[in-house]
């Protein structure tokens, strides 16, 4: 069964204020068995404007990912979150389907020190997009990187959200950045920026 994750970003503009938020959250987040990837760290920005913090919290499916957003624990302690900071907050499924590293690793890097992507996409042109994601399996390939989200079911549940949704884990923020840098993505990204708007950013994981 897929993962389910919450992808946040947001800039706080009152760190009192936002302390009870994460009194709040925590035990919320563990209850419903939540596991932290990315919390906090210093955001590296490829394209489009970053924010300050930036989180993402994996849960064993995406029902459960709604269900503790929706908890009376959760929201009594998210009052303090959208008090105290501006942003995005959301939940999505995470993603199954092939693997282009798939033939040299079995799965994605995991605990401190992995790197991240974390890509905000809206598509205007579909059919230039699709030569994008044929051409980006190269280089993901090449770096090992594993689509952790991809697409998938999502519910923006504070902010504006876009359309479409990924998180890469590579082994760490160093290889995430050559990839993200090297001729093979580059080949890609121009059919991307042709085709798209979006955020990324590179970040380490906890």
């Amino acid at each position: 069964m897929a993962k389910g994750y919450w992808i946040s970003r947001l800039d706080v503009h009152d760190t009192d204020g936002y302390k009870p938020y994460l009194q709040g959250a925590e035990p919320a987040i563990a209850a419903f068995g939540g596991r932290f990837l990315v919390r906090g760290g210093t955001p590296e920005a490829l394209e489009g404007s970053a924010r300050s913090r930036n989180v993402v919290v994996e849960f064993n499916d995406y029902e459960t990912a709604l269900a503790c957003f929706h908890s009376p624990e959760y929201q009594a302690a998210y009052v303090s979150r959208v008090a105290s900071s501006q942003g995005e907050h959301l939940i999505i499924e995470g993603y199954e389907g092939d693997q282009p590293a798939a033939a040299t690793i079995e799965g994605p890097a995991e605990g401190p020190g992995t790197g991240y992507w974390v890509m905000r996409i809206d598509v205007h042109d579909m059919e230039t997009y699709k030569s994008y994601v044929a051409a980006d399996a190269i280089a993901i390939a090449k770096y090992e990187g594993w689509f952790v989200v991809r697409g998938g079911r999502h519910e923006g549940v504070h902010g504006a959200a876009r359309s479409r949704n990924v998180l890469v884990a590579f082994k760490d923020v160093e290889t995430a950045l050559a990839c993200y840098h090297s001729p093979e993505y580059q080949a890609a990204l121009a059919f991307r920026t042709k085709a798209a708007v979006a955020e990324v950013i590179a970040i380490a994981g906890v």
